[in-house]
């Protein structure tokens, strides 16, 4: 028997996880089972998809997901230690640029980055045609899979709810886990963290009554009369559609018959309502690893670095990409590795809406001679021009640890004395004859004067009479 047995087991024995099934034992623990474990201290219990009810959880998540999608993903092979493009009628460049029939690239990543998100697994069938290349990839909600390891083999398997007669493995599933501690599957950081997040969507549901009954405290009506039972309720009747709604907040009452209202409940003021809701966002920027201005908690952003532009590069370097991108690009990876191929996001997509920064980046490699014109100008979507793909570098740049009498350093030198020479006049003016020598030697290849005749090129081979 296998170590998957027992789970296959368990799964199947929850297959119609209903309360009709007549599999199903109603015992307390299958219930607390069937509705996501035992509530949290705070009494508002969570599941992932309600704790998107929270805004800085649907915040976050929405965040972290929909910046990866977004970002451009493509497939590479290393040739020579150089990254060369794999061509777009590839099969794993075409299942990248499009991996399913009616999702886009962007809905299926995005949908991808929620699973991990939330569940802290994405799972997605693969799908392959007759010659064995992978063609599609099918998302599967996280709650219809279970995952195992064989104990002959160790490799994975899965079973999906709906298909429990068939055994995948990975050739059929692809399996993106999240942060985990088994080897197997990811933590789901929704459930890790229920307590907090239940705290917040009490606090949620706390503000709505308090609005919603439009008072800001409870109390009691008193007064020295003795009131039969239906006199009391007829009386609190008659306050509650006087107080009561959000409508007549703050509205003044008016009390008679010596009837006095003491208040009971600690304002919200007192209490820190507000300041305790803004600690539970801080708590969910710090389990997603988002600054908390991203948020839209604007308070204290400047505690980290010079401000939120360092706050923002901390999150790209120290969470966007290693916690989210890498698995994916390596999962991505193992999945088209017979290929010798790899995939790799472009974190320079983040440059798309910074003008200024894109702008930098360009001018630094140009400079470098890392990318031609043309090369930026397919960065931007734009046509390429005559001559744009020759690249440049500085003259005045050298090879490091070269002697200084090296042919191209030397014209270059040359070259830069002259310029400084005739044009701002530093140290003696050059004759014509030494500015052409000194071009002469950068390659510039002018023709050399004739003997005595200033300014006059020698005659060539060419230019001798044929009689002479």
């Amino acid at each position: 028997m296998t170590l998957f047995n027992s789970a296959r087991a368990a799964f199947r024995d929850v297959r119609a996880l209903s309360i009709e099934s007549p599999e199903l034992p109603l015992t307390s623990t299958t219930l607390v089972e069937m509705l996501g474990g035992a509530a949290p201290a705070a009494g508002v219990r969570v599941t992932e998809q309600g704790s998107l009810g929270m805004p800085a959880v649907w915040r976050a998540v929405n965040l972290i997901a929909g910046t990866a999608a977004s970002l451009p993903f493509h497939v590479y092979r290393s040739a020579d230690d150089v990254r060369v493009p794999v061509a777009a009628g590839e099969p794993a460049a075409k299942l990248l640029a499009d991996p399913h029939p009616d999702m886009t690239p962007f809905e299926l990543w995005e949908q991808v980055y929620c699973h991990i998100a939330l569940w802290g697994n994405a799972y997605l069938r693969v799908l392959r045609n007759r010659l064995g290349q992978i063609v599609e990839l099918w998302p599967i909600h996280p709650s219809r899979v279970r995952a195992g390891r064989e104990s002959e083999a160790g490799t994975k398997v899965y079973l999906v709810d709906g298909d429990l007669d068939a055994e995948y493995t990975d050739e059929q599933i692809l399996h993106i886990p999240g942060f985990g501690y088994d080897g197997v599957c990811g933590v789901s950081p929704i459930r890790a963290a229920r307590q907090g997040i239940s705290l917040a969507l009490a606090a949620e549901q706390y503000g709505a009554q308090l609005f919603g009954n439009g008072s800001l405290a409870a109390g009691i009506l008193q007064t020295e009369q003795r009131l039969s039972p239906e006199q009391a309720d007829a009386l609190k009747s008659r306050w509650k559609a006087k107080v009561g709604g959000l409508a007549k907040a703050h509205d003044i009452a008016v009390l008679d018959s010596g009837i006095k209202f003491q208040q009971l409940s600690i304002p919200p003021e007192d209490a820190q309502f507000i300041e305790s809701r803004k600690f539970q966002i801080d708590e969910v920027a710090r389990m997603f690893g988002i600054p908390p201005h991203m948020l839209m908690q604007t308070e204290k952003s400047t505690s980290w670095g010079t401000g939120i532009e360092e706050q923002t590069l901390g999150f790209v370097k120290f969470n966007l990409r290693p916690s989210w991108l890498t698995r994916v690009e390596q999962r991505i990876t193992k999945l088209i590795t017979p290929q010798a191929l790899y995939a790799r996001y472009s974190l320079e997509g983040l440059l798309r809406g910074d003008s200024g920064a894109r702008s930098a980046f360009y001018n630094a490699m140009w400079n470098l001679g890392v990318l031609s014109t043309n090369d930026i100008r397919r960065l931007e979507d734009l046509a390429p021009v005559e001559g744009g793909d020759v690249r440049y570098r500085p003259l005045n740049m050298g090879v490091l640890g070269a002697e200084p009498g090296a042919t191209q350093e030397e014209a270059a030198r040359n070259l830069v004395e002259m310029v400084q020479k005739v044009y701002l006049g530093v140290g003696p003016v050059l004759s014509t004859d030494e500015a052409r020598e000194l071009l002469n030697r950068a390659g510039a290849g002018l023709p050399i004067p004739a003997p005595g005749v200033p300014g006059q090129p020698a005659p060539s081979d060419q230019e001798v009479p044929a009689d002479a």
